[in-house]
Parts: C-alpha cells; structure tokens; sequence
C-alpha cells in the first residue's frame, strides 16, 4: 500500500460532509431568513400604521366637531389632543437604522389606551376592523347560498336593485 493514504481522513469523512452541509445550509438560510423578515416587517409595519391613521382620523375628526361646536374646554377634547400628541411622538422613521430609545410597543400600547379611554369619553363604542380580517361574528343570512369553499362576508350595508327603496332601518353605526 501507499503511503500516501490518509486513514484519519476517511474516519472523519462524514463529520467532513456534515460540516460543510452545514456551513451551506447557514448561508442559504441567512439570506432568505433576511427576505422573510423584511417581508414580514414590512406587513406589520404596514398593519401598524393602518391602525395608527384610523386613531389619527378619529381624533381629528372629533377635534373639528369639538371645535365647531366650541367645546375646546371639554374632557374629550383634552383626550383628543393627548392622543394627537402621542401618535405625533410615534417615530416615522425605522428606529433600528439610527440611534433611538422609544419603546414603541410601550408607546403603542399607550395609543390604544388613549383612544379607548378618547371613545368612552365621547359615548362611541371602540372598535378597529382591519379590511383584511373577517369579522369574527357569523355572516348575516340573506337567503343567498355560499358556494363551497368561499368564505361570506358581513355585508356593511345592502345593495338594493334599481327601484327599490332604500330605508335607514338596516344600518348600523
């Protein structure tokens, strides 16, 4: 026999190709480890503001009803404004790539509770649907048959053919 061969490295030859399974697998796992986090990022990012727009466009809406009505001086307004203050504290900027110290779940949580206490101030039941997520009370039936494998929706309001009359009894606010 030679004695070129190396009986050590025929030993080791499967911890060799683990090894370097591994070493590949790593790799390829980071980077679509980093496309999957952006991707999700970027949905709940985008879940996050949709919610904060809907608390910002309560708010401003009660505030020009407030002020239109000259109320600057009642509780609901005080609730609208600390609301406004605190969405406006909210950062708009990606707080990883800079130096930053908001704790933005903290800072949510408190945006949440300002609008919930802002809607028992003012009488109005609190509430945010996403237009995504389907209402988790079962559809209303309407005599319509839902085909297999369709999921039915609440319907917000009826469309009535032409000619029929349409009456305020069926809305819901």
């Amino acid at each position: 026999m030679s004695s070129n061969f190396d009986l050590e490295s025929l030993v080791n030859l499967e911890q060799t190709f683990y090894d370097d399974g591994y070493k590949d697998g790593y790799a390829h796992g980071r980077i679509h480890g980093l496309i999957e986090g952006r991707a999700l990022g970027r949905e709940k990012g985008f879940e996050m503001w949709e919610e904060l727009g809907f608390y910002e466009g309560f708010a401003l809406m009660w505030k020009a009803i407030y002020s239109k009505q000259g109320r600057q001086d009642d509780r609901g307004f005080h609730h609208i404004l600390q609301l406004l203050e605190l969405i406006s504290q909210f950062p708009k900027t990606n707080p990883s790539a800079e130096a930053s110290d908001v704790d933005i779940p903290k800072l949510f949580r408190q945006i949440r509770s300002r609008y919930k206490i802002l809607c028992a101030s003012l009488g109005v039941k609190a509430s945010l649907r996403a237009s995504d997520v389907p209402s988790s009370s079962p559809p209303e039936d309407d005599g319509n048959e839902v085909p297999q494998g369709v999921t039915a929706t609440r319907k917000v309001w009826e469309v009535k053919k032409p000619g029929e009359t349409n009456t305020t009894q069926d809305l819901s606010f």
